[in-house]
């Protein structure tokens, strides 16, 4: 790419098999300059296309907005990646930098008045062009999200909204980071047969593995990450074992001090809300339902309405019907949410004399991937190697 290094492996081309990053090769010290390198690629692309002597055009506006902005995808792409998936401390350190970076730099292209001046007269004079139904579709999603974005704004407003985006940005990821924080400082230790009562080998397995991989002095931890706390919450026996789980889950983001989000979701509700106002909407939720099906807050609450009462009727037979096999098994308890899991695994079992557990060695990962190739060929007429 122009302008790369060629010390930092995200600023060249990925010339792996199949496009892939070179992940062996890159350290969190490539990330900072990479995305200073992508970033002002990214905004010398915007002042290009903003500030051309050319008429604007389907191509030369939009096209080129989309197309724009490539070197930034490619190393947000493996950050992003890293940050979701193997994330760590320096990472961490790394995103909460780039939250408020990322929103001013998006908000500036937004708030280009040159730019959206084209974007503008492109979506007026659409009729004039000669487009295909998919070039229409991109011009009208391009459009929108401008003026979604507070294009249409005044310069003060523009400015504040600007602001609100920031802001909104290092709280999402403050609250994000708080949840990852809590779920890496619990672990429930299973020392004993008993601890286990009940779980597979393959929930063993992650287990074991998760106490080798925390130094733990337990043979096996359960941590609250989905891929453990599901499993462990449907089929351990030991209830009180279930509850410890269950509620630590169930209290991510919660547990006061520095990691607790309650605050943070209060002001994100606040700053949702002065956003909304600023692009005319009464509520955040009139603004984030405009481009849905729904359109309005009081179209969603009707359909809610209208399955409410009947989900609940159905909740309460299948709660009657987990308490029933607690009770064919001896335990004369009220059903709790750190029982649901387990009963309703009780009750496949009794219907259906199926175990989930099971049904693993027939989705093997190879077959999965085939299947959604296959799926995908008879859906589009879309064909893979």
């Amino acid at each position: 790419m122009p302008g790369a290094t060629p010390d930092n492996p995200l600023t060249q081309d990925f010339d792996r098999a199949y496009g892939l990053p070179p992940f062996d090769l890159v350290t969190p010290e490539h990330y900072r300059p990479a995305f200073e390198f992508a970033l002002a690629a990214h905004k010398d692309e915007i002042a290009k296309i903003a500030n051309q002597d050319a008429a604007p055009d389907f191509a030369n506006t939009i096209l080129a907005l989309e197309r724009a902005g490539h070197a930034l995808s490619r190393v947000g792409s493996v950050f992003w990646n890293l940050a979701g998936a193997d994330t760590n401390a320096k990472l961490q350190e790394i995103e909460r930098e780039l939250a408020p970076k990322l929103a001013a730099h998006f908000s500036a292209i937004y708030a280009n008045e040159k730019l959206f001046l084209r974007v503008d007269s492109v979506h007026r004079n659409q009729d004039t062009f000669d487009l295909t139904d998919e070039d229409k579709r991109i011009l009208e999603l391009a459009h929108r999200h401008f003026v979604r974005a507070g294009a249409a704004l005044t310069a003060e407003d523009k400015a504040r909204h600007a602001q609100l985006i920031q802001r909104q940005a290092t709280l999402a990821t403050q609250f994000s980071q708080n949840v990852l924080a809590d779920e890496a400082a619990f672990e429930l230790p299973l020392h004993t047969e008993e601890d286990l009562a009940g779980l597979p080998d393959f929930v063993r397995d992650a287990a074991a593995a998760t106490a080798r991989e925390r130094g733990s002095d337990a043979p096996y931890v359960i941590t609250v990450s989905r891929s453990l706390i599901e499993p462990f919450l449907t089929y351990a026996e030991r209830r009180d074992l279930r509850e410890n789980a269950y509620e630590a889950w169930a209290a991510r983001g919660a547990n006061g001090g520095k990691t607790d989000n309650r605050a943070v979701i209060s002001e994100i509700l606040q700053l949702r809300t002065e956003r909304a106002r600023l692009l005319g909407f009464d509520t955040f939720a009139d603004y984030k339902l405009d481009t849905t099906m729904a359109k309005t807050p009081e179209r969603a609450q009707e359909l809610l309405s209208d399955v409410w009462a009947p989900a609940v009727a159905r909740a309460r037979e299948e709660e009657e019907a987990l308490e029933a096999a607690a009770r064919r098994e001896g335990a004369n308890i009220k059903l709790a949410a750190w029982d649901w899991w387990y009963y309703t695994e009780k009750v496949r079992q009794e219907q259906f004399d199926l175990k989930e557990s099971e049904l693993k060695p027939y989705l093997p990962l190879e077959k999965m991937i085939e299947a959604a190739f296959y799926t995908a060929q008879r859906l589009f007429g879309l064909s893979f190697k």
